[in-house]
């Protein structure tokens, strides 16, 4: 074997390799300056994350450019073209997708940081999230598709089935009429603002929170940490409780059943003592009145009021558990109590 051959594609992979390597480090260089230089935005400190799929790129196009001259495996021309083409192929959608996610996370970073309401930045999240996912499903599928026109067999089956691409087309959207229905809801979700990721949300009489929005499904963590995974088809086309929507101030009730003789008028001021000591109460909006009454009892309804469903229901909790316990200790009367009596003797016929 002559030692020229063995020696320059040694010496091509080799240069190829450290070239590879000074580009990276000279690119990560040059973002870590970017980044220290516009701390306004995280752009240049995302782009860092391309460092590898630029790498593998430059290194399988130059190897691709130079691999016959450099006589690497000559007896295997051909494989080694191939997958140096597929390889390529790859590392171009990956970079892509890197670079993409960088631009949309760097977006969205910098849009939550100037804007004060809460509701928009999960309804750009919500949309940030989905068109992402999208992009990464587009250059997949556009990758995957030029990796198989590489081979020539597959250019010609394609050519074939452009005949029948109307025929496959109905036979495909019948098939795939639910994932399609699933998908063209999540797009709906969404740019129409209907759910957003940290909403709070009843379905099927679980309360919980928005915690991940797909193009296909939609997970609920409830509050007791259960995931409940939907299809987002659900939200286009069934009701459901978004108590975010519009705004996350709440308010909600507190049911008590006492007696008669029970003071609602001191209940009712010291309602107002025990929201003082309560933080989650939000201060917008309270009262106490009787809202039915029975042959043992009467029941009595606060009204209170906090910023978003959870504060509401630690409120609640407070003010049902403190008034129960001030009525035991200062009017213990007032609780319910059952009366009996003797009954009343039988007339004598």
């Amino acid at each position: 074997m002559d030692m020229e051959t063995v020696l320059r594609p040694v010496t091509v992979v080799g240069g190829t390799l450290v070239v590879t390597l000074i580009a990276g480090w000279l690119l990560d260089l040059l973002l870590r300056r970017a980044d220290a230089r516009h701390p306004e935005t995280p752009l240049w400190g995302l782009l860092r994350r391309c460092r590898l799929p630029f790498q593998v790129v430059l290194c399988t196009s130059l190897l691709r450019g130079s691999y016959r001259r450099a006589g690497i495996l000559p007896d295997h021309a051909f494989v080694v073209g191939r997958t140096l083409t597929l390889v390529l192929i790859a590392s171009v959608a990956w970079l892509a997708v890197r670079i993409a996610t960088a631009a949309v996370d760097s977006t969205y970073a910098r849009y939550a940081a100037v804007t004060q309401d809460d509701a928009r930045v999960r309804r750009v999240r919500t949309q940030v999230t989905l068109i992402q996912r999208v992009v990464t499903a587009v250059v997949v599928v556009v990758a995957a598709a030029a990796m198989l026109l590489t081979f020539p067999p597959m250019r010609t089956f394609g050519a074939s089935m452009l005949a029948s691409a109307g025929v496959l087309g109905i036979v495909a959207g019948i098939a795939a009429q639910s994932s399609l229905s699933n998908l063209f809801a999540g797009l709906q979700i969404a740019f129409g603002d209907t759910v957003r990721i940290g909403d709070t949300v009843v379905v099927d009489e679980e309360w919980g929170k928005v915690e991940e929005i797909t193009l296909t499904f939609l997970t609920v963590r409830t509050w007791d940490e259960r995931r409940i995974t939907m299809p987002v088809s659900y939200f286009t086309s069934k009701p459901y409780e978004n108590w975010s929507r519009g705004g996350a101030q709440m308010t909600g009730t507190v049911f008590w059943h006492v007696d008669h003789s029970a003071p609602v008028g001191l209940m009712r001021e010291q309602l107002q003592v025990i929201l003082q000591d309560v933080p989650e109460w939000d201060g917008r909006g309270s009262g106490l009145v009787v809202t039915d009454t029975t042959p043992h009892t009467v029941q009595v309804r606060a009204v209170v009021t906090a910023k978003d469903a959870d504060d509401l229901w630690t409120v609640r909790c407070a003010v049902r558990e403190r008034l129960i316990a001030w009525l035991l200790t200062h009017h213990p009367y007032a609780l319910p109590r059952v009366v009996t009596s003797e009954a009343a003797p039988r007339p004598a016929p």
